[in-house]
């Protein structure tokens, strides 16, 4: 937590949704920030924090992410920009195809009687 608010951010989510050795991670953070700069290793777990990255390693991949060049905020992919062809398709399942044959209901009908 001495290392700034992204620690801390990155604590309470972590914790939130049952991270796995946050203890170590922690450690190599503090580690991290005798290296890189507190400042930088602060900015790169609140990063983390707001993107849901807690596995092994995502802190440094986020440190050197950001050494290479400055950037805005983090942003996460929403509804409109997704790749996902979506379920549109599926609202025409047991409805008549166009050009299919709709006279098959009253053929059968025409049989039974």
């Amino acid at each position: 937590m001495a290392l700034g608010p992204g620690a801390a951010s990155w604590l309470t989510e972590a914790a939130a949704i049952g991270a796995r050795r946050v203890r170590a991670k922690i450690a190599e953070a503090v580690a991290l920030a005798k290296l890189h700069g507190q400042a930088e290793v602060d900015k790169a777990l609140g990063t983390a924090a707001i993107v849901g990255r807690f596995a092994e390693n995502d802190l440094i991949r986020i440190l050197a992410y950001q050494a290479g060049r400055d950037h805005g905020e983090p942003t996460r992919a929403g509804e409109g920009h997704s790749l996902q062809p979506g379920t549109s398709a599926w609202s025409n399942v047991g409805l008549p195809q166009p050009g299919a044959d709709t006279d098959r209901a009253s053929d059968i009908e025409a049989d039974e009687a």
